[in-house]
């Protein structure tokens, strides 16, 4: 691995106060070189004076001329009032908030120059809260635009501003790229780029650069994305060098399971199978994403790679997010692994102190090979002597140092995650270039799409005459809602209530309810009901938003339905569609609805497949949002944006493995440039 040094002259000088340094750490500003990309995030234009008769509504412009009245108001609230006069007319500067030094520069007579966006108000063209300040006939205009820097309360533009033009001007901003890497990418250099952004000229295209995609924002954005592979795939190589057990494919387990299947791998899960196979045959930890839509046939492909390392003599750890998901998966494994002499055991948090303890002897006896729970599997007194493969299902759901304790409980395991969360291919190049990705891009045959409704909570008892036809007609159904006990803030259906309503309205239908506060035993008795068809309709929150899977399920009504991402929509959808009948999910929405929840049920009604809802997820909300408990463990981008930047990752991603290769000194600078304070993000 490259190590990371880091340059003494980027000390912050002792002449800045203590104060000070802590309001800059807030800011992620940690030494001076922080500071030189501690960017601005918009632009003043003070290099150029407008006549108040040209203003425009709606537009920050700078006036210049005198105050013919200065007044403070008291209705309808105490304000200072001024007017300021040029050659061509008069504009009102109003002030809500003043100290007297203000008056006092505003008084009649006083020359100033005002800078605010111009509005309508009572007196006619005004700007609130202006930024003003004294000019005499002589005083300069600026030569460039003024940077407005994001900062935090305490520590004003000015100070903020004075400490970055002392770093430009003085730490070394050589380029951490070659030159011919330069020329060939036709990138202007960094020191070039930072000083322009910070410091750019009247005549520069103003659009440009707030849309960042002048040629200075496109050098900051590639070096970002750069640093961020380069650290990925210095973490890949570095796990590629260690050992981990071969884990070869005897087939002793594999082909008797198979054969007693009722149903044949899809073309997909056969590709996918192979990858994982020869990964677990290599002497180097396998860390490989499996993903595919809701349905695909994740768990089975799980379970081949599982009894690969079983025959092999090694253990296996099973983590899910949700103890119905894990004792769902532990049920269905169990059927498939007795006939092969295989008994797996189960371990959770709510289990008996008796049983508990019982199962963690097992595991640590090496009774048991393949041990399936929560993130109780990664507690302290859970011990695997030879622990040979970890799978992390829902993966997104757990935080990294989660997965990395449980990756801690053996020498040095192989690693498979399970996403039923497609990711869009730019997110996997950026976030995931740690792993290697394997897709189920295809449904087992028979699957019959699941037709979406959007239905307005106005047309509630049509909603519920259609769930009682389908339910008396041998069928059963989802109610989902998002919230279990009352919110004073979101007028939310509760599942409480709502249970309640429908066991009201629909006497002759049995009606269940599961949700997150049940205890373990109710919870499962809950599920188990549905799952025999005792139970007609279930009343659930979105506790049964991953892996539950009951056939006979073809119809599910969710409350609230704009409240809700897309990619949980997509996964609750996925709940039904499971049998042979034709499904239908019920997404009943409230008016008014916002636009971005307008957009996402467009999105979730014209789709079903969910890595086109991915990308367009991600074009929605950005990838801080979409990654969940990931962005803890891998460097988010400040600058760029994996979607309108994918020309300059796919470029970042062949660079990286260049530098690498050809300019290791030049690849350990620019990551001692971009990453000095986040060398933890190299060890996830």
């Amino acid at each position: 691995m490259l190590p990371l040094c880091f340059s003494i002259s980027s000390v912050f000088p002792a002449s800045i106060p203590e104060a000070t340094l802590t309001k800059l750490a807030k800011l992620g500003i940690h030494n001076r070189f922080d500071l030189v990309l501690h960017l601005p995030l918009r632009y003043e234009d003070e290099t150029r004076v407008t006549q108040i008769v040209e203003l425009v509504h709606g537009v920050s412009t700078q006036v210049e001329g005198e105050i013919i009245h200065s007044e403070v108001m008291f209705r309808p609230r105490r304000s200072l009032i001024c007017q300021l006069q040029d050659s061509s007319g008069v504009l009102h500067l109003r002030f809500l908030n003043f100290y007297p030094s203000q008056q006092k520069q505003l008084e009649v007579g006083k020359k100033i120059r005002a800078l605010g966006e111009v509005r309508m108000g009572y007196f006619g063209m005004e700007m609130v809260h202006p930024k003003c300040r004294v000019a005499g006939e002589s005083t300069p205009l600026k030569q460039a635009l003024t940077p407005v820097y994001p900062t935090t309360a305490g520590l004003p533009q000015a100070t903020l501003s004075k400490h970055i033009q002392a770093a430009l001007n003085e730490l070394e901003l050589s380029d951490t790229l070659p030159a011919d890497l330069l020329t060939r990418l036709k990138l202007p250099s960094f020191a070039d780029s930072v000083r322009l952004l910070h410091n750019p000229p009247s005549d520069i295209d103003e659009d440009a650069l707030l849309k960042r995609t002048h040629h200075a924002w496109l050098r900051i954005k590639f070096d970002e994305l750069l640093a961020q592979q380069l650290s990925m795939r210095i973490h890949y190589r570095k796990r590629r060098s260690r050992n981990a057990p071969r884990l070869r494919a005897l087939g002793h387990f594999t082909e008797r399971l198979l054969q007693t299947l009722p149903f044949s791998l899809t073309t997909a899960q056969q590709k996918t199978l192979r990858e994982i196979s020869r990964d677990l045959e290599q002497a180097h930890p396998m860390q490989r994403l499996l993903q595919g839509d809701v349905g695909s046939g994740k768990t089975i492909v799980a379970l081949l790679a599982a009894l690969q390392a079983i025959e092999n003599g090694y253990q296996v750890a099973l983590m899910s997010p949700t103890e119905i998901l894990a004792e769902q998966h532990y049920h269905k494994l169990r059927d498939w692994l007795e006939p092969l002499g295989i008994s797996p055991v189960w371990l959770s948090g709510s289990l008996k102190k008796k049983d508990k303890q019982a199962a963690i002897e097992r595991i640590a006896q090496g009774e048991t090979q393949l041990a399936i729970g929560t993130h109780a599997l990664f507690q302290d007194q859970v011990i695997f002597p030879k622990l040979g493969l970890v799978i992390v299902d829902e993966q997104h759901k757990f935080g990294v140092q989660q997965r990395l304790a449980l990756r801690g409980k053996g020498d040095e395991p192989h690693q498979l995650m399970m996403s039923a969360t497609p990711i869009p291919r730019t997110l996997a190049m950026s976030y995931y270039a740690d792993l290697d990705v394997s897709v189920i891009d295809e449904l087992p045959p028979g699957r019959t799409p699941v037709i979406t409704k959007l239905v307005s909570d106005s047309r509630r008892e049509e909603v519920l005459a259609r769930v009682r036809q389908a339910c008396l007609a041998g069928q059963q159904a989802y109610w989902i809602c998002p919230l279990i006990d009352e919110s004073d803030t979101l007028e939310l259906q509760t599942a409480l209530e709502t249970h309640q309503r429908l066991a009201q309205a629909l006497p002759d239908l049995r009606v269940g309810l599961v949700h997150g506060k049940l205890n373990t035993v109710e919870k499962l008795h809950a599920m188990a009901a549905f799952k025999t068809g005792e139970t007609h309709l279930l009343v659930a929150t979105t506790v049964v938003e991953v892996g539950v899977d009951v056939p006979n399920a073809a119809m599910m009504v969710i409350e609230h339905a704009e409240r809700m991402g897309l990619a949980q929509l997509h996964q609750l959808r996925g709940r039904v569609g499971r049998g042979a009948a034709q499904s239908l999910c019920i997404l009943l929405f409230q008016q008014p609805l916002s636009e971005l929840a307008r957009a996402r049920l467009k999105i979730i009604y014209e789709n079903t497949d969910g890595f086109e809802i991915a990308q367009q997820d991600l074009s929605l909300r950005g990838p801080g949002e979409l990654l969940g408990a990931r962005q803890s463990g891998v460097p988010m981008l400040r600058f760029a944006d994996v979607t309108e930047d994918a020309a300059l990752l796919n470029c970042a991603q062949a660079v990286a493995d260049e530098m690498l290769c050809d300019f290791q000194q030049e690849a350990r600078a620019h990551l001692q440039r971009w990453m000095a304070n986040r060398q933890d993000y190299l060890h996830v």
